[in-house]
């Protein structure tokens, strides 16, 4: 039984080493899958995985409890990829975590680590639409299977994309218009720029994704496969009638399946999210009128300046640069998981497009007009990939009859997701972040506890709850929720002692990073008393006081 138990665990080891040399792209749901399976054979003594719903187009989204004994019981981080089906990136991010955070189990640091805190990983939220990366016909989509009728006129996904030139992804199309509102781009012709009226430049050409006016309205691919987008649909700014958002906020299996475990964990005290939104490169800003009104549309100081906090250790671990600024969307995950979870919220694409000096020996001249396309082009002629950007050609088109229309472009997923050579580097910095936000993690302790003897057998204790972590033992956003767990601080006495003053068990509010509270109590008897101080988001502390 030993050598047959030997032999199995060294064929699973050869095969994990050998998935993980032999994988050459972005992970389809299949794969993923099988990597989640694989993690879960390897470390069964930390892992457990589970499915928490089906989508609609039948694929599994999938959440991993990293921990050790009563993962429940210690404090957590959520790990969430894939909440745009376009960003194959953060798919590949967190599940590249869980790898390699469990490649580094059998370390010291890592096992105190996994002994203290829990980690839960949802590695792909958008499974429906980043299959759309492996489809015969490959194009950009967030949405889900879930049939939308997005131009409202009572028919479902009518209008989708067309694959004019057959080269299986949807581009673009450019049509030769005057009254189109796009010019040619003067330092880099293969990408268009909006024409400024206001400095008397005139468009020339009509942009549209490629594809036929199929149900004859006017409109061109607006309302196509693509269904509802997970980081449309949650209840923070829902915004009804827009495309991608849904009928109504948390509309969707996905959405729902995930926030029926995170309410009830209370215990997580941070949300890392790998999604377009970036506040990690960035932080947030304290806005005092954005939390004067009811409905709150900003986050409060001491948030603020954990985020701020955080932000600096994240841009010295991964030392990324010259990130864009980001805008959030309506309906974002990122937001909810602060304004409606009341977490400390955090997020990063992980990669943008890098800023590229101009190259003399090719008569490169520094950009007059900040523009995505063309920066991507420099960037991507600098690394030697010339396989993402399809030549502008023509195309017979009946939309347009009497008119030049030519089928080009960016090739779908590139902006927001680097070759797949460069994600094992981005993976292990963001995996050292990760690490180092956990050894920021709130945490108790129970400090400068001092006792005095009182007239007529009369003991008075006082000490300090401090946490002695960098982040608050919960946000200032969840006091205002009333729905976090507060910090509960128990006296246990026996028959013969009796409380004068001070409560026997009383909650905290939140306590910042590196500050405390100090409490007292006058307690009448002898022997001694045991102090606990608990939260889920803490873990507990206690000590014994001898009267």
């Amino acid at each position: 039984m030993k050598k047959l138990y030997f032999f199995k665990l060294f064929f699973l080891l050869l095969l994990c080493n050998s998935f993980a040399q032999n994988q050459q792209d972005y992970s389809s749901h299949a794969t993923l899958t099988q990597r989640i399976k694989l993690l879960g054979d390897k470390y069964p003594q930390f892992v457990k995985s589970r499915i928490l719903t089906q989508t609609l187009g039948g694929k599994s989204i999938w959440m991993i409890t990293i921990g050790t004994g009563s993962t429940d019981k210690k404090p957590a981080v959520a790990v969430v990829g894939g909440v745009d089906g376009k960003h194959l990136l953060g798919v590949e991010m967190a599940i590249g975590f869980a790898e390699k955070l469990l490649a580094k189990a059998n370390t010291d640091s890592v096992k105190t680590l996994l002994n203290k805190q829990t980690f839960y990983v949802f590695p792909n939220m958008s499974p429906d639409a980043t299959e759309q990366y492996f489809a015969k016909l490959k194009y950009e989509r967030s949405g889900n299977a879930t049939k939308t009728d997005d131009d409202r006129d009572g028919r479902d996904n009518e209008d989708g994309f067309d694959d004019l030139d057959g080269d299986g992804k949807i581009t673009w199309m450019r049509i030769i218009d005057p009254t189109g509102k796009y010019k040619l781009n003067s330092d880099d012709p293969r990408s268009l720029l909006l024409a400024d009226a206001t400095k008397g430049e005139a468009g020339k050409y009509i942009l549209l994704t490629e594809g036929s006016d199929n149900d004859k309205d006017g409109n061109f691919n607006e309302d196509g496969e693509g269904g509802v987008a997970f980081n449309r649909n949650n209840s923070y700014n829902f915004k009804p009638f827009v495309a991608g958002a849904g009928e109504y906020a948390v509309s969707e299996k996905e959405n729902r399946a995930m926030f029926d475990f995170l309410f009830d964990a209370f215990n997580v005290y941070a949300v890392v999210t790998f999604g377009p939104t970036n506040n990690l490169s960035t932080p947030v800003t304290f806005n005092p009128q954005a939390i004067s009104k009811r409905i709150i549309t900003g986050w409060f100081d001491a948030d603020a300046k954990a985020n701020a906090l955080v932000s600096e250790r994240y841009n010295k671990i991964t030392k990324t640069k010259d990130a864009p600024k980001t805008v959030t969307e309506s309906g974002d995950f990122s937001q909810w998981a602060y304004f409606h979870y009341g977490r400390l919220s955090f997020s990063t694409p992980g990669w943008w497009i890098p800023k590229v000096a101009p190259d003399s020996s090719r008569k490169e001249k520094k950009f007059t007009t900040e523009d995505n396309v063309a920066s991507y082009l420099r960037w991507a002629t600098s690394q030697g990939i010339t396989n993402t950007f399809t030549p502008w050609k023509p195309v017979n088109y009946p939309d347009f009859p009497g008119q030049t229309v030519e089928v080009g472009g960016l090739d779908p997923f590139v902006l927001q997701n680097p070759p797949y050579k460069m994600v094992d580097a981005i993976v292990a910095q963001h995996t050292d972040f990760l690490m180092e936000l956990s050894n920021m993690a709130p945490k108790l302790d129970l400090v400068n506890v001092k006792t005095e003897k009182v007239a007529d057998g009369l003991t008075r204790i006082t000490l300090k709850v401090m946490n002695i972590g960098d982040l608050p033992t919960y946000t200032k956003v969840g006091d205002r929720s009333y729905f976090l767990k507060k910090i509960v601080v128990k006296v246990n006495t026996n028959a013969n002692q009796t409380f004068v003053s001070g409560r026997k068990v009383q909650t905290l509010e939140s306590i910042q990073g590196k500050d405390a509270t100090e409490l007292t109590w006058l307690i009448k008897g002898g022997g001694k008393v045991t102090i606990e101080a608990d939260s889920p988001t803490t873990g507990s502390k206690s000590i014994e006081v001898s009267l």
